[in-house]
């Protein structure tokens, strides 16, 4: 009985972290390989809230998914390596776009591989060194994306621990392993 549990989770692990690792590298190839040569403009900006608003649907659909989840852990992991590259995906085509379209924006042009640059610099909040935005556009688009990372980081992270957290009592009966036996919740 306890050998068919382990190769459940096993298996678990290699399903979560399989659609995780192709998840992050469809986004990614998906990113390299789109047109993205429209310029900036209305549609971009259009693009950019279109791009928040289907990662928050998405965050907001696996906080349901963990929640019920029989490896809430595992699909809390699967959930962050899923929707970060999105989120960072979706800045990334900005600022590309943003330097193609006003050359200036940033220090220096930026292709693809130093959008993502860029964007991942801001979301680590390492700050600014070689690549930093110039003009006011390209400072607003950053300030945008400092505060959508401090709401990812902050909110949805607490969301996705709730949804574990959820999914963990759900497993055991109603009470979490390190509850207290005495107290009811």
């Amino acid at each position: 009985m306890e050998r068919n549990a382990a190769r459940r989770r096993r298996r678990a692990l290699l399903i979560h972290g399989v659609r995780a690792t192709a998840a992050a590298g469809l986004l990614t190839t998906l990113y390299y390989v789109a047109p993205l040569d429209g310029g900036f403009g209305v549609l971009t900006v259009l693009t950019l809230v279109l791009g928040l608003v289907a990662f928050g649907l998405l965050t907001a659909w696996q906080v349901s998914a963990i929640a019920r989840s029989e490896y809430p852990r595992l699909s809390a992991l699967e959930a962050m390596a899923t929707a970060v590259p999105l989120f960072l995906v979706v800045f990334s085509a900005t600022y590309h776009m943003l330097s193609d379209s006003v050359p200036g924006s940033f220090s220096e042009p930026l292709n693809r591989t130093d959008a993502l640059y860029f964007t991942v610099t801001v979301f680590a909040t390492v700050g600014f060194g070689d690549i930093v935005p110039v003009t006011g556009t390209g400072r607003v688009l950053a300030i945008v994306q400092m505060v959508a990372d401090l709401v990812v980081v902050g909110v949805i992270a607490k969301a996705l621990f709730g949804a574990v957290r959820i999914g963990m009592r759900r497993r055991s009966g109603g009470r979490l392993p390190f509850e207290d036996q005495d107290h009811e919740p």
